[in-house]
């Protein structure tokens, strides 16, 4: 939903609104090196790749041709487009989306989370319109193209003894500081949202950044968004800004306890303390969800197992269908997370969710539902295989009566461009 969000806000914002808050961008430098120590990890991990692949027999990437083939080069302003009827000169704005597309290609695995974030933008003024596509310069991107080359590990390289030894190699770039990380590792390519006068495009393992739109349409990174150093874990590429109150309320999952962390930004762009969610162990959490005064968090078992990638060949993320989904309902302005309520539902993974609400008592929630979801399977080297979405109605009356509406996809974005609540 950040994508739409942003596109609505970016038709409507000035320039000088933009701009609000600047002191809290921070400008990425990131100081990579070359030399003996970059030639010899890269020599390792080429010696490593020919042993774990063989170019000859190996697959194409669906992700990285047809519909999904990366667009090589960056694409300025391209003023006065053909117009097949007629557009207004009352409209004024630009239309922006996000999305991969990796710059260089892959020394080796390529999953479809992967690619740099590019962003698309359709520019509409008087009467006329302006395409243009921009790579966000992210740290890693600016590190990547000092290079001249693909240097850090992808999510479609984390599988088996190889995704270990990946992994591995990063951490020995970083150390020999080949790779610098002081300003995160994240590509920027999941999502867009705006608030507080910015535009923000996001990825679930780094924090924001922000991009200005200039007048002509043209789009510039201006760097990232750590809220006054009060930002120290990652930033979901989902948050969710409630319209009426122009809060922003977002939350952030890693692999260390307590595993998620709900935070809240005011309407003036501050931060507030950081509220623990504890959880038994790190699962994916791609999205949450709110209404007027919960904040819902999914705990599903799409499980972290570094050792299990290791020992089994696996990948990296492990969905285990012996376990129920969780969902947590946690008043929204709760200093703590004393008193939020879990509430177990059949097994199922969710990426997305379309709305959620509240009638009297009864939380309501609508979603795209999985069931056993195999990441493996969108790792651009495994035929697709068609999940069951679900078409069931779950009502648990407890405390808090919490109803979950699994319905398909497109269900879920008709609603959504509905606005159906």
């Amino acid at each position: 939903m950040g994508e739409a969000q942003a596109a609505a806000a970016a038709a409507t914002m000035g320039e000088d609104t933009q701009s609000k808050g600047a002191a809290m961008v921070v400008v990425p430098a990131p100081r990579p090196r070359k030399g003996v120590a970059s030639w010899a990890v890269d020599l390792l991990e080429r010696l490593a790749v020919r042993l774990r692949h063989d170019d000859k027999k190996a697959e194409p990437i669906p992700w990285l041709s047809g519909n999904f083939a990366p667009v090589p080069d960056e694409t300025p302003p391209a003023a006065g487009l053909p117009v097949r009827g007629h557009l207004p000169k009352c409209l004024n704005g630009e239309f922006v989306r996000v999305g991969p597309n990796p710059k260089f290609a892959p020394l080796a695995g390529y999953h479809w989370f992967d690619g740099d974030g590019m962003i698309h933008a359709m520019r509409i003024k008087d009467g006329k319109a302006t395409y243009v596509s921009r790579y966000v310069k992210t740290s890693r991107l600016e590190q990547e193209e000092y290079f001249g080359g693909a240097k850090f590990t992808k999510i479609g390289d984390l599988k088996g003894v190889f995704g270990l030894f990946m992994v591995l190699t990063q951490e020995l770039r970083k150390k020999l500081k080949v790779l610098d990380a002081t300003y995160g590792i994240g590509t920027a390519n999941t999502a867009l949202i705006y608030h507080h006068g910015k535009l923000m495009a996001l990825s679930e393992s780094d924090k924001p950044y922000v991009v200005k739109i200039l007048e002509d349409g043209d789009l510039q990174t201006l760097g990232l968004l750590d809220y006054d150093k009060r930002l120290k874990h990652p930033f979901t590429a989902h948050p969710k800004v409630d319209p009426f109150t122009d809060e922003m309320f977002t939350f952030g999952y890693s692999h260390e306890p307590p595993y998620c962390t709900y935070r809240i930004i005011t309407k003036d762009g501050i931060m507030l303390d950081p509220v623990p969610i504890t959880i038994p162990e790190s699962v994916m959490m791609h999205d949450f969800a709110i209404t007027e005064n919960y904040s819902i968090f999914m705990d599903l078992p799409m499980f972290f197992r570094p050792k299990e990638m290791a020992k089994n060949g696996e990948f990296i993320y492990k969905f285990d269908p012996t376990k129920n989904a969780r969902f947590g309902i946690l008043q929204r302005y709760e200093k703590d997370e004393k008193t939020i309520r879990w509430f177990e539902l059949p097994n199922c993974f969710i990426f997305h969710n379309a709305n959620a609400w509240e009638e009297g008592d009864e939380v309501i929630l609508i979603t795209c539902r999985l069931n056993n979801l195999d990441l493996d399977q969108v790792n651009g080297h495994q035929s697709d295989k068609l999940e069951d979405p679900g078409n069931e109605l779950y009502v648990y009356p407890q405390y808090i009566p919490f109803i979950l509406i699994p319905c398909n996809p497109l269900l879920a974005l008709m609603l959504y461009l509905s606005g159906t609540r």
